[in-house]
């Protein structure tokens, strides 16, 4: 049976992922703060799909954590075929006004976490000739605008550059990009969402379904939804600097209370 580890597994991107992963009847590992929560959603999944569901609490923006998760990953008695790389979450206010050390925290879960889960992950996966890397970036990584757009660019810009290092192992890596998604992550960031039109969300299972479908097609950097590949593609061909002013501009126009 494959086994696949989801970081940040109980909402949002992370519990889709974790919902159709276990539909296709792989076995899990569930990666998140909460123990509590963890439990109910392994039994959760276990209820609805009868699939085995491990549960490893960890905190990401720990060196504990990290390294809890980067031994799990190590373990080649019980190995792990799909590493998802989803925990994230963002900082409410511009730059320079967040304390630095919640940036320095944002930093530790979405670039060290990702180098180093990744690095425990890719030995196994060489070694038997296949397995998948996913890992969670943003639309913001294509607009220039402090540091949450900052680590999801070096998200994409270092799982594309892996994986040409992948070339021939059977081994592949995605970078998924979701515009705005109806999950926890504002909430939970202090963020106020009223000024973002209601067509511009996506849901959580839709992100997750492109996503395989783009993982499957070979595809290094997946971005669900037609507005945001549109978006993405204007985004790529228009200098920084004007890039830079646009950004600026949608975020003095983004409620954030």
């Amino acid at each position: 049976m494959t086994t696949a580890l989801i970081t940040g597994a109980t909402a949002g991107i992370g519990a889709a992922f974790a919902r159709r992963l276990a539909r296709s009847g792989y076995r899990l590992v569930l990666v998140a703060r909460d123990t509590e929560r963890l439990e109910r959603a392994a039994a959760d999944l276990h209820g609805r799909y009868g699939i085995e569901a491990e549960v490893l609490t960890a905190d990401l923006a720990t060196e504990e954590g990290i390294s809890a998760v980067e031994a799990r990953l190590a373990d080649s008695t019980r190995p792990v075929d799909l590493l998802v790389n989803n925990a994230g979450f963002g900082n409410k206010g511009a730059f320079g006004t967040v304390p630095l050390q919640d940036e320095l925290a944002m930093l530790k879960v979405h670039i060290e976490a990702i180098l180093r889960l990744t690095t425990a992950a890719l030995p196994g996966m060489r070694e038997r000739g296949r397995g998948a890397i996913v890992n969670v970036a943003s639309v913001a990584a294509f607009l220039p605008r402090g540091t949450y757009g900052a680590s999801k660019a070096w998200v994409v810009s270092f799982t594309q550059g892996v994986l040409r290092d992948l070339g021939g192992t059977g081994v592949r890596m995605m970078a998924l990009c979701p515009g705005f998604t109806r999950t926890e992550f504002h909430q939970r960031a202090g963020m106020g969402t009223g000024n973002i039109p209601s067509w511009s969300w996506l849901s959580a299972e839709r992100v997750v379904d492109e996503a395989m479908r783009d993982l499957a097609r070979g595809r290094s950097v997946s971005v669900p939804g037609k507005r945001y590949k549109v978006a993405v593609a204007i985004a790529r061909v228009l200098p920084s600097g004007k890039l830079g002013g646009l950004s600026s501009k949608a975020a003095r126009t983004y409620r954030t209370n």
